[in-house]
């Protein structure tokens, strides 16, 4: 028990900075329209493609013996790659939407 008070006491500057983020990003992804919504969450999940660098960058760095970085890079890449992917999906049908029909 003491070790935990005394990490919330070093760290009490950090907890306050994620809990006034998580308020922030609570209150502006609610007062988004519904209709703008899709678009910046896709376009959210496509920026994530940072982590697919960052996790080549890891398994690139990794010693050859080293399993668990191995595991979590490889992981890493394939979960970024889906939430990419799973981006563009979602704006190409959110942008299918918008297109006129055809008239027969």
């Amino acid at each position: 028990m003491e070790q935990i008070l005394s990490f919330i006491s070093e760290n009490i500057i950090f907890i306050f900075l994620i809990s006034m983020m998580i308020i922030l990003g609570f209150e502006v992804i609610s007062n988004v329209p519904a209709v703008l919504h899709t678009p910046l969450m896709s376009g959210a999940n496509a920026i994530h493609g940072v982590v697919i660098i960052g996790a080549i960058i890891v398994m690139g760095e990794a010693e050859s013996d080293n399993y668990l970085a191995l595991t979590l890079g490889f992981l890493a890449v394939i979960l970024g790659t889906l939430n990419v992917v799973g981006g563009f999906v979602v704006t190409d049908r959110m942008l299918e939407m918008f297109k006129r029909k055809k008239k027969n």
